[in-house]
Protein backbone atom coordinates (compact mmCIF):
# COMPACT_ATOMS: atom_id res chain seq x y z
CA UNK A 1 0.00 0.00 0.00
CA UNK A 2 3.34 2.35 0.64
CA UNK A 3 4.09 2.56 -3.09
CA UNK A 4 0.25 3.41 -4.47
CA UNK A 5 0.95 6.47 -2.35
CA UNK A 6 3.97 7.70 -3.98
CA UNK A 7 2.40 7.12 -7.54
CA UNK A 8 0.69 10.97 -7.40
CA UNK A 9 3.59 12.50 -5.54
CA UNK A 10 6.49 11.10 -8.56
CA UNK A 11 4.06 11.53 -11.32
CA UNK A 12 4.21 15.45 -10.00
CA UNK A 13 7.83 15.57 -9.32
CA UNK A 14 8.07 14.49 -13.35
CA UNK A 15 5.93 16.95 -14.82
CA UNK A 16 7.86 19.26 -12.84
CA UNK A 17 11.21 18.17 -13.88
CA UNK A 18 10.40 18.01 -17.33
CA UNK A 19 8.90 21.37 -17.78
CA UNK A 20 11.99 22.81 -16.09
CA UNK A 21 14.18 20.53 -18.45
CA UNK A 22 11.91 21.76 -21.53
CA UNK A 23 11.62 25.57 -21.18
CA UNK A 24 14.12 27.85 -23.40
CA UNK A 25 16.80 29.51 -21.70
CA UNK A 26 16.15 33.03 -21.97
CA UNK A 27 20.05 33.97 -22.04
CA UNK A 28 21.47 32.45 -24.86
CA UNK A 29 25.06 32.82 -26.23
CA UNK A 30 25.40 35.51 -28.84
CA UNK A 31 21.57 36.59 -28.77
CA UNK A 32 21.32 39.56 -26.02
CA UNK A 33 19.69 42.22 -26.96
CA UNK A 34 19.94 45.76 -25.84
CA UNK A 35 16.44 48.16 -25.97
CA UNK A 36 16.10 49.72 -29.75
CA UNK A 37 16.85 53.35 -30.10
CA UNK A 38 14.99 55.32 -32.39
CA UNK A 39 16.46 56.50 -36.19
CA UNK A 40 15.07 59.81 -35.37
CA UNK A 41 17.99 60.22 -32.10
CA UNK A 42 20.95 59.40 -34.73
CA UNK A 43 20.21 62.14 -36.92
CA UNK A 44 22.24 65.22 -36.76
CA UNK A 45 20.36 68.49 -36.09
CA UNK A 46 19.47 70.29 -39.36
CA UNK A 47 21.57 74.11 -39.47
CA UNK A 48 19.29 77.13 -39.13
CA UNK A 49 21.79 79.46 -40.44
CA UNK A 50 23.12 77.97 -43.54
CA UNK A 51 21.91 76.15 -46.06
CA UNK A 52 23.80 75.44 -49.59
CA UNK A 53 21.28 74.76 -51.71
CA UNK A 54 18.65 77.65 -49.85
CA UNK A 55 17.14 79.55 -52.98
CA UNK A 56 17.36 82.83 -51.49
CA UNK A 57 20.37 82.77 -49.10
CA UNK A 58 20.95 85.74 -46.83
CA UNK A 59 22.77 88.79 -48.56
CA UNK A 60 24.92 91.55 -46.75
CA UNK A 61 25.26 94.89 -47.31
CA UNK A 62 27.42 95.84 -50.31
CA UNK A 63 30.15 97.45 -47.93
CA UNK A 64 30.45 95.18 -45.34
CA UNK A 65 31.21 92.42 -48.57
CA UNK A 66 32.99 94.58 -50.40
CA UNK A 67 35.46 95.49 -46.96
CA UNK A 68 35.95 92.12 -46.46
CA UNK A 69 36.89 90.80 -50.11
CA UNK A 70 39.16 94.49 -50.67
CA UNK A 71 37.55 95.15 -54.05
CA UNK A 72 35.76 99.08 -52.86
CA UNK A 73 37.60 101.98 -51.54
CA UNK A 74 36.91 105.25 -49.34
CA UNK A 75 34.57 107.52 -51.23
CA UNK A 76 36.78 111.00 -51.76
CA UNK A 77 34.32 112.79 -49.33
CA UNK A 78 35.37 115.26 -46.49
CA UNK A 79 32.41 116.82 -44.34
CA UNK A 80 34.35 119.80 -43.94
CA UNK A 81 34.28 120.56 -47.71
CA UNK A 82 31.67 123.16 -49.26
CA UNK A 83 30.02 122.33 -52.37
CA UNK A 84 30.20 118.28 -52.58
CA UNK A 85 27.86 116.19 -53.55
CA UNK A 86 26.57 113.58 -50.86
CA UNK A 87 28.28 110.81 -49.92
CA UNK A 88 25.20 108.81 -51.36
CA UNK A 89 25.50 110.02 -54.37
CA UNK A 90 29.41 109.39 -54.45
CA UNK A 91 28.61 105.70 -53.55
CA UNK A 92 25.77 104.85 -56.22
CA UNK A 93 28.36 106.79 -58.95
CA UNK A 94 31.82 105.70 -58.33
CA UNK A 95 30.53 102.12 -56.34
CA UNK A 96 32.71 103.66 -53.11
CA UNK A 97 32.39 103.16 -49.22
CA UNK A 98 30.66 105.87 -47.29
CA UNK A 99 31.13 106.31 -43.59
CA UNK A 100 28.58 105.52 -41.66
CA UNK A 101 25.63 107.86 -41.23
CA UNK A 102 22.40 107.99 -39.16
CA UNK A 103 19.04 107.93 -40.76
CA UNK A 104 17.01 110.72 -42.17
CA UNK A 105 14.16 109.00 -39.37
CA UNK A 106 16.52 110.37 -36.73
CA UNK A 107 17.69 113.90 -35.16
CA UNK A 108 21.32 114.40 -36.84
CA UNK A 109 24.32 114.38 -34.92
CA UNK A 110 25.82 118.01 -33.98
CA UNK A 111 28.07 119.91 -36.59
CA UNK A 112 31.58 120.97 -35.57
CA UNK A 113 32.32 124.89 -35.63
CA UNK A 114 36.04 125.43 -36.61
CA UNK A 115 36.28 129.20 -36.59
CA UNK A 116 34.75 132.14 -36.36
CA UNK A 117 36.96 135.01 -37.51
CA UNK A 118 36.43 138.93 -38.94
CA UNK A 119 37.01 138.72 -42.34
CA UNK A 120 37.39 142.70 -42.48
CA UNK A 121 33.53 143.43 -43.44
CA UNK A 122 32.05 140.51 -41.68
CA UNK A 123 31.96 137.76 -39.44
CA UNK A 124 32.50 134.26 -41.33
CA UNK A 125 32.36 130.65 -39.32
CA UNK A 126 33.18 127.83 -40.69
CA UNK A 127 32.16 124.42 -39.75
CA UNK A 128 32.54 120.40 -40.68
CA UNK A 129 29.05 118.55 -41.41
CA UNK A 130 28.34 115.27 -39.10
CA UNK A 131 27.78 111.59 -40.15
CA UNK A 132 23.92 112.27 -40.26
CA UNK A 133 21.31 112.94 -43.33
CA UNK A 134 21.06 116.91 -42.92
CA UNK A 135 18.85 119.32 -44.46
CA UNK A 136 19.86 122.61 -43.22
CA UNK A 137 22.27 124.24 -40.93
CA UNK A 138 21.16 126.80 -38.07
CA UNK A 139 23.21 129.94 -37.09
CA UNK A 140 22.33 131.71 -33.51
CA UNK A 141 24.36 134.71 -32.45
CA UNK A 142 23.39 134.77 -28.30
CA UNK A 143 20.58 132.88 -28.53
CA UNK A 144 19.28 134.65 -31.60
CA UNK A 145 18.63 133.01 -34.87
CA UNK A 146 21.02 134.85 -37.26
CA UNK A 147 21.53 132.50 -40.43
CA UNK A 148 20.28 129.53 -42.01
CA UNK A 149 22.82 127.92 -44.66
CA UNK A 150 21.88 124.75 -47.26
CA UNK A 151 23.16 121.03 -46.83
CA UNK A 152 26.13 121.55 -48.63
CA UNK A 153 27.26 124.45 -47.10
CA UNK A 154 30.18 124.64 -44.81
CA UNK A 155 30.64 128.36 -44.05
CA UNK A 156 29.52 131.74 -44.11
CA UNK A 157 28.86 135.40 -43.13
CA UNK A 158 26.84 136.60 -40.15
CA UNK A 159 27.93 140.65 -41.04
CA UNK A 160 29.32 142.57 -37.84
CA UNK A 161 28.82 141.23 -34.37
CA UNK A 162 29.24 144.32 -31.97
CA UNK A 163 29.96 142.59 -28.87
CA UNK A 164 31.40 139.85 -27.20
CA UNK A 165 28.93 136.58 -28.33
CA UNK A 166 28.12 133.39 -28.25
CA UNK A 167 27.83 131.65 -31.72
CA UNK A 168 26.17 128.16 -32.04
CA UNK A 169 25.51 126.19 -35.22
CA UNK A 170 23.25 123.81 -35.19
CA UNK A 171 22.13 120.97 -38.21
CA UNK A 172 18.38 120.01 -39.04
CA UNK A 173 16.40 117.54 -40.80
CA UNK A 174 12.75 116.65 -40.76
CA UNK A 175 13.30 115.07 -37.52
CA UNK A 176 14.74 117.47 -35.49
CA UNK A 177 17.63 119.05 -34.70
CA UNK A 178 20.84 118.53 -33.66
CA UNK A 179 22.64 119.95 -30.23
CA UNK A 180 24.80 123.14 -30.99
CA UNK A 181 27.97 123.48 -31.44
CA UNK A 182 29.22 126.86 -30.30
CA UNK A 183 32.51 129.14 -29.88
CA UNK A 184 32.32 132.31 -27.81
CA UNK A 185 33.45 135.49 -30.19
CA UNK A 186 35.41 138.28 -28.85
CA UNK A 187 34.53 141.25 -31.69
CA UNK A 188 37.95 143.43 -32.08
CA UNK A 189 38.27 147.54 -31.62
CA UNK A 190 37.70 147.98 -35.43
CA UNK A 191 37.79 152.15 -33.72
CA UNK A 192 41.39 152.39 -33.49
CA UNK A 193 42.00 150.55 -36.82
CA UNK A 194 39.42 153.60 -38.45
CA UNK A 195 40.97 156.18 -36.47
CA UNK A 196 44.57 155.21 -37.26
CA UNK A 197 43.96 155.44 -41.02
CA UNK A 198 42.12 158.92 -40.67
CA UNK A 199 44.92 160.55 -38.80
CA UNK A 200 47.16 158.90 -41.59
CA UNK A 201 45.09 160.17 -44.43
CA UNK A 202 44.76 163.80 -42.68
CA UNK A 203 48.67 163.71 -41.93
CA UNK A 204 49.30 162.97 -45.47
CA UNK A 205 46.96 165.62 -47.03
CA UNK A 206 48.53 167.89 -45.05
CA UNK A 207 52.00 167.37 -46.25
CA UNK A 208 50.47 167.80 -49.79
CA UNK A 209 49.09 170.85 -48.84
CA UNK A 210 52.05 171.89 -47.29
CA UNK A 211 55.24 171.04 -50.23
CA UNK A 212 54.10 173.86 -52.85
CA UNK A 213 54.50 176.43 -50.34
CA UNK A 214 57.82 175.00 -48.80
CA UNK A 215 58.99 175.24 -52.53
CA UNK A 216 57.51 178.72 -52.98
CA UNK A 217 59.73 180.22 -49.95
CA UNK A 218 62.73 178.28 -51.11
CA UNK A 219 62.76 179.72 -54.54
CA UNK A 220 61.89 183.06 -52.79
CA UNK A 221 64.96 182.79 -50.50
CA UNK A 222 67.08 181.85 -53.30
CA UNK A 223 66.01 184.90 -55.35
CA UNK A 224 66.63 187.25 -52.33
CA UNK A 225 70.00 185.47 -51.80
CA UNK A 226 70.72 186.60 -55.67
CA UNK A 227 69.73 190.12 -55.51
CA UNK A 228 71.98 190.80 -52.24
CA UNK A 229 74.95 189.19 -54.01
CA UNK A 230 74.26 191.17 -57.16
CA UNK A 231 74.14 194.26 -54.94
CA UNK A 232 77.36 193.38 -53.21
CA UNK A 233 79.15 193.54 -56.66
CA UNK A 234 77.50 196.97 -57.97
CA UNK A 235 78.73 198.42 -54.79
CA UNK A 236 82.39 197.09 -54.95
Amino acid sequence: MAPSRNVPLMAICLLLISGSICQPTTYQTGTLRSRSIPSEALELPSDDYYDETEDNPTTFPPETVSVNRGTLKRCDYNPCEEDQPPCAELRATNHCLCPGFTSHLEAPQAPFLKTVAWNGSDVILRWCAPYSFVKAYKVTVGGTERQRFGMDRRSGGLGPIENVSEVCVVSLNDAGDSEASCMMYQPRDHSLSLKAGLIGGALGLLLLLLLPVLLWRRRQRGKQQTAITMTDTIDT
